[in-house]
């Protein structure tokens, strides 16, 4: 490997892991928040770069349909609660926030599909037309068993994943599709020429990496965030809802899985089902960080994509092998610093029944 060869090999491998960031910052966000390892993450990666594909092919995306049916089940089991509990004032909120909000950015989807738009009205439609999927998803299929075990959390989740990618090779087919990039340009950086595209992912990695940070710090419902990723026993004792950090945890995590959807449409071919395997990867730089560290994800996140980067170069074949592979001694170095893990989680389990 020459020197050259390694440096190009650095640049990919950086661009790459920049995308795993994004996801693998949504997967602690939310498996902090409500305890759940959201498995379907990387679907929404897929459903994003998908739908903005479909919409410069001028066809309407399958999300559009996605989204309109979560909407109708969330609103439609949210009406059931209200009325259950006879809270007949809160129908109106209800009905905005599980059927309106959500069916407004389709609606504009389903309109605009057909037509000759601008990249950036392109992008705008595919990001509010992704946002909704992951707080409608919680709302069916996780918060009515929010306080259930890590175990039963993580199999529904894997549930809703086969769910939803199996809806993806519905609405979407077999076939693969690649984006149009935002930028064409290319800058000389030193011996090597960088694209555009790449910098501009690189760029928004860190800018919302900073924004996520200043959320955290700056804003009362980032410090409940992180009150809840604390102690959420204490956290519910001193009046944060969890049903409501938990919704908010999903909505940015929807936000970065678009964010990060947008950004590796141009770069890769994907399919229905390729999403998967990226939330997987970024799931790996999250395990790096043991699930609770963002900076430390941040870091495994870019080391992932350097390892995937040579490992390619060497055995394109066993690439797959050699990154999920390195879970094993991630794990069990983690696994000296992790003694008592499982019984505290289960006396902070038992302590929330009785909460």
């Amino acid at each position: 490997m020459t020197p050259e060869i390694a440096l190009l090999l650095a640049q990919d491998g950086i661009t790459t892991g920049a995308i795993y960031v994004l996801v693998a910052l949504g997967l602690v966000l939310i498996f902090l928040s409500t305890r759940v390892i959201f498995v379907p993450f990387g679907d929404i990666v897929g459903y994003a770069a998908l739908t903005l594909a479909a919409l410069q092919l001028k066809r309407t995306p399958g999300t559009v349909w996605l989204v309109l049916t979560l909407a109708a089940i969330a609103a439609l089991m949210e009406i059931f609660a209200l009325l259950r509990q006879r809270r007949f004032a809160h129908l109106p909120r209800a009905l905005l926030y599980y059927a309106a909000l959500p069916a407004a950015p389709a609606a504009i989807a389903w309109v605009a599909a057909g037509h000759d738009l601008p990249m950036w009205a392109a992008i705008m439609i595919t990001f509010a037309v992704t946002l909704p999927i992951s707080p409608l998803l919680y709302r069916i299929a996780f918060q009515p068993i929010a306080d259930a075990s890590v175990l039963v959390l993580l199999i529904i989740a894997v549930a809703v994943h086969f769910v939803i990618s199996g809806m993806a090779l519905i609405f979407f087919g077999p076939e693969g599709f690649r984006t149009e990039p935002v930028t064409r340009a290319f800058f000389k950086l030193g011996p090597m020429m960088v694209s555009g595209q790449s910098i501009l992912v690189v760029a928004s990695a860190a800018i919302f990496s900073l924004l996520l940070f200043l959320f955290f710090e700056r804003t009362l419902n980032g410090k409940a965030l992180r009150a809840t990723a604390v102690n959420r026993i204490g956290a519910r004792l001193v009046g944060i809802r969890l049903s409501t950090t938990a919704a908010i945890a999903f909505l940015l995590a929807s936000a970065l899985a678009a964010i990060s959807g947008i950004l590796i449409g141009p770069i890769a071919t994907l399919y229905y089902d390729s999403g998967f395997l990226i939330g997987l990867k970024a799931f790996v730089g999250a395990i790096i960080g043991g699930l609770v560290s963002y900076p430390a994800t941040v870091v495994g996140a870019i080391m992932v994509g350097l390892l995937e980067s040579y490992a390619s170069f060497w055995n394109s074949a066993m690439k797959e092998v050699i990154v999920f592979g390195s879970l094993i001694p991630i794990l069990l170095w983690q696994s000296f610093f992790a003694r008592g893990g499982v019984e505290e989680e289960i006396e902070e389990e038992e302590g929330e029944r009785h909460t």
